[in-house]
């Protein structure tokens, strides 16, 4: 392979790149594998760059998950954010670990983000739709959206 160079990074060693793009974010090891590879210069260099971050604890799967998991939790449910890591290349034993501890609190998650978009129960069959249809694409599941509209319609009856 040959050693494309950035004009503003000349001759940048694979170490610093990698270095450089994980004092953005946290990047998975598929991932910087991915960035890097068209800089590699010889064969198993990356390997070893990427194996030595890892025991420097600068490149971290636990972290990283952590990082996906913290900011998407507000925005999107349990099966979406999965999904997010299985795209970014976690592995599904950290992921899952991570996923176990957002379970706990997707209830009160979706209530947020069901209160901030909506604020109201529907009245036409119509805009059910929708809002169902704009929960479950933010990887929310029916069980959760059947708890959320049970509670709602049952403070709506009491305050009447």
């Amino acid at each position: 392979m040959f050693n494309r160079q950035h004009r503003n990074f000349p001759l940048l060693s694979l170490k610093s790149r990698a270095l450089r793009a994980l004092s953005q974010r946290e990047y998975s090891r598929q991932e910087l594998l991915k960035k890097l590879t068209p800089y590699e210069t010889e064969e198993g260099e990356l390997e070893r760059v990427l194996n030595e971050l890892e025991l420097k604890d600068f490149l971290n799967e636990k972290r990283n998950a952590l990082s996906i998991a913290s900011r998407k939790e507000s925005k999107l449910g349990t099966r979406r954010i999965q999904a997010e890591m299985k795209q970014k290349g976690v592995p599904m034993d950290v992921a899952q670990s991570v996923l176990d501890d957002l379970k706990t609190t997707e209830l009160e998650r979706a209530k947020a983000l069901w209160l901030k978009k909506f604020g109201a129960l529907p009245d036409t069959p119509k805009e059910t739709d929708q809002q169902m249809r704009f929960m479950l694409t933010r990887g929310f599941s029916m069980a959760i959206l059947k708890i959320i509209y049970a509670g709602f319609k049952d403070e709506r009856a009491e305050q009447a």
